[in-house]
């Protein structure tokens, strides 16, 4: 029975023949496997640990040791393995920092060539499944230290490791992108430059309705992935295709010696249209630029853009459409390897959504949330004391060098690794107090400018319905999506949403009630601080997937809603 389970969950990855275990061999020195486990029920459909060490042992005796890339934990003590392992974890699905690229190659070298190596020495690399993350490592080492080509390692690593018609060993847009990114690396003296990032602002087109556009990158030396900043509806600038002012931007953002992003009015708006759940057709979506309301500091160049469109549904519950993500590492798309490690200060990254990372490493994004994304960047000029934050020149360590490694995370923390990846699905979700404001980032209703100061003002626009989607009555003296004024909010400039009956919740989240309804909503929080003017840095370019330098554009107009 256990046998049938691994068979099973192996799928379309190679069996080794003669071990009968979810393992090959990528070449003579490289072993490539799922991750074992010694823990129940894991082991009932992974490769045991013992079982895997007894086939290691047996052919191979003391010469093999392990490479493990898993930031939910190993599912086994380093102790079952005799302590023969090196640890540079990093989350599943996504491509590892740059940083630990030179450590990760340069410690599988010092294990194969080193001095007084045993020739008979292998490298068993192993992630969860085998295949992303351990592909991406074991062909960084091809290309890195034997000189292979990037077509020649991926076409290998996928001809050992998948059944024949299963598809690529590495297949994820990001991962790939990184495997090149060791290959310029490799042609360059192998020099990379770490710096702390700005992301000045995110131009998408084509953007649909319920969005949320999230800045990511790593932290912990790679283990976790921290959410820098969520975009709300204040820190947008809707342009909708319509050709803006020409006059240039007095910014000191960008360089002005790099080549400007025109945008097209014929290009920037697409034809495209999508049906909606009521049956009438949306429009495929509008030109909008965010601006964020404070700077967005990376600590790394590696930069993640998260997506995640959402349709309100009922009774606390939203439904998620769509969930797509892109990672870029700012130092190769500014160029640093070719200009010997000194990388532009600024640039911008470009991809279509096709192009972008799907659902847990698939090509499944669910409905389309954007035609093309650009993320304008920049290196940090300071960091949280004011100081300028010196960049960290990183080589690979030298033959006979000692190599770092990073800290293992909690090997038993592998039994629940799938809880934290459940909420990066399609289909119902719990809402939040804060949905409704980073939802409704893209929506087109709102005026895009500074937020009021009111924790009720995300009401503001939105339009209830019954549960056969009939339009409620509005308040007396309310219009549509315009709730009522006092004279003191005049004064104020800050329109405010006459406050329901409240109610009681015993959940802690403030709750209202309105009364001439009966529809209960959740209030959403404290607002956050109004976002800067809406002018436009930048604009958007090719519809090939690029990194461009930048420089002051136009100044682009808030639409007239």
């Amino acid at each position: 029975m256990a046998s049938l389970l691994r068979q099973i969950v192996a799928g379309p990855r190679q069996k080794h023949p003669e071990a009968g275990l979810d393992l090959c061999y990528v070449t003579d020195k490289i072993i490539a496997t799922s991750g074992p486990s010694s823990t129940f029920p894991q082991r009932a459909y992974r490769n045991p640990t013992d079982a895997l060490v007894k086939f290691l042992d047996y052919k191979h005796d003391t010469n093999w040791a392990i490479w493990e890339f898993r930031a939910e934990g190993t599912g086994y003590p380093d102790s079952e393995v005799y302590g023969r392992i090196k640890h540079y974890p990093w989350p599943d699905h996504h491509p590892p920092p740059f940083a630990l690229v030179p450590n990760i190659v340069a410690s599988m070298r010092e294990w194969l060539k080193g001095p007084d190596t045993n020739p008979g020495r292998v490298v068993v690399v192993h992630c969860k499944a085998g295949k992303g993350r351990s592909g991406t490592a074991a062909c960084s080492y091809l290309i890195s230290e034997d000189g292979w080509t990037v077509e020649d390692a991926l076409f290998r690593f996928t001809t050992r490791r998948m059944r024949s018609g299963f598809g690529a060993g590495v297949s994820i847009p990001s991962q790939l992108r990184w495997v090149r990114y060791v290959d310029r690396w490799t042609k360059h003296q192998k020099i990379y430059v770490e710096r702390q990032i700005e992301v000045v602002e995110i131009q998408i087109r084509g953007l649909r309705d319920g969005v949320k556009v999230a800045v990511e990158g790593y932290v912990d030396q790679g283990r976790t992935i921290k959410s820098f900043h969520t975009f709300n509806r204040f820190e947008r600038v809707i342009v909708d295709g319509k050709q803006q002012d020409s006059t240039p931007l007095d910014s000191p953002n960008l360089s002005p010696s790099s080549p400007s992003l025109p945008i097209s009015d014929s290009k920037f708006r697409s034809e495209e249209t999508q049906r909606t759940a009521s049956g009438g057709l949306e429009a495929a979506g509008s030109a909008v630029i965010f601006h964020p309301a404070q700077p967005i500091i990376l600590p790394t160049n590696d930069i993640r853009i998260n997506l995640e469109r959402r349709n309100k549904a009922t009774y606390g519950w939203t439904m998620v459409t769509s969930v797509a993500h892109v990672w870029f590492n700012a130092f190769f798309e500014g160029q640093g390897p070719e200009n010997h490690g000194i990388a532009a200060t600024d640039g911008v990254f470009e991809i279509a959504w096709d192009a972008m990372d799907g659902i847990k490493g698939s090509a499944r994004k669910g409905t389309r949330a954007l035609d093309r994304l650009a993320i304008v960047w920049r290196v940090a000029d300071t960091v949280g004391n004011g100081k300028p934050e010196l960049p960290q020149i990183i080589t690979e360590p030298k033959e006979g060098e000692p190599v770092p490694e990073s800290k293992a995370a909690d090997w038993k923390s592998a039994e629940h690794s799938n809880l934290a990846a459940i909420s990066q699905d399609l289909g119902l979700r719990t809402a939040t107090p804060v949905s409704p404001n980073v939802s409704e980032a893209s929506s087109r209703r709102g005026s895009g400018t500074s937020p009021p100061h009111s924790e009720k003002h995300h009401l503001l626009g939105v339009k209830a319905r019954g549960p056969s989607r009939e339009e409620f009555v509005l308040h007396d003296g309310e219009s549509e999506g315009h709730p009522t004024v006092t004279a003191a909010e005049q004064d104020l400039g800050v329109p405010e949403v006459k406050s329901p009956e409240p109610i009681d919740d015993s959940e802690g989240s403030t709750k209202i009630k309105d009364v001439g309804l009966g529809n209960v909503v959740s209030v959403v929080g404290e607002m956050q601080k109004p976002c800067r003017e809406g002018k436009s840095d930048s604009k958007l370019g090719q519809d090939k997937e690029s990194s461009k330098d930048h420089v002051p554009g136009q100044l682009l107009k808030e639409d007239e809603r």
